[in-house]
């Protein structure tokens, strides 16, 4: 799948006709609980902040001022960081999440950041990710069928196209 000019898909061009959906992963967030996503994630619609390099964590915060305008529209929907991290021996994952932990102080962030240790190729691949140059923002249900996506920072359209997905989403139950 390839992204349009604007980084955005709709709701119609990614639910069901795409074929990808997150992978079945087992996880552990910052607060050391052990998931198995996507069924772990809490929301009925949960939005995914999905970064490859550390230096992508300030396009992850222009999404996470945000949020509350879009919890507002949606009760249901809950957000995560996702770093993705190639697979690492546990002693270096120690040291990396420790690291991770010591500069987040909020449990609630901590609950909300999950460091996925994968193949990054396979795990791009089942979402439909072409590369690790931006951050991708995914919305999925509890089954990991993706409704929405977006690529890159946050702006004014693909917070609108992220607006109009959550009312019908919302419009739907």
């Amino acid at each position: 799948m390839i992204l349009g000019a604007t980084g955005v898909r709709s709701l119609a061009e990614s639910k069901g006709e795409t074929g990808f959906r997150f992978p079945v992963l087992k996880a552990t967030n910052l607060e050391k609980r052990s998931l198995d996503l996507p069924q772990d994630f809490a929301g009925s619609h949960n939005l995914l902040l999905i970064a490859f390099q550390r230096r992508q964590q300030k396009d992850v915060d222009t999404w996470l001022v945000q949020m509350k305008q879009f919890e507002a529209i949606d009760p249901a929907l809950r957000y995560y960081e996702l770093p993705v991290i190639a697979r690492l021996n546990p002693l270096t994952r120690w040291f990396i999440e420790n690291g991770m932990r010591g500069g987040i102080q909020s449990s609630r962030q901590r609950e909300r950041t999950i460091t996925l240790y994968v193949d990054k190729g396979p795990f791009r691949a089942a979402l439909g990710i072409p590369d690790e140059d931006h951050i991708y923002n995914l919305l999925i249900d509890r089954d990991g069928n993706i409704l929405w996506r977006a690529e890159g920072t946050f702006d004014e359209k693909k917070g609108n196209s992220l607006k109009q997905a959550l009312e019908r989403l919302t419009r739907s139950r």
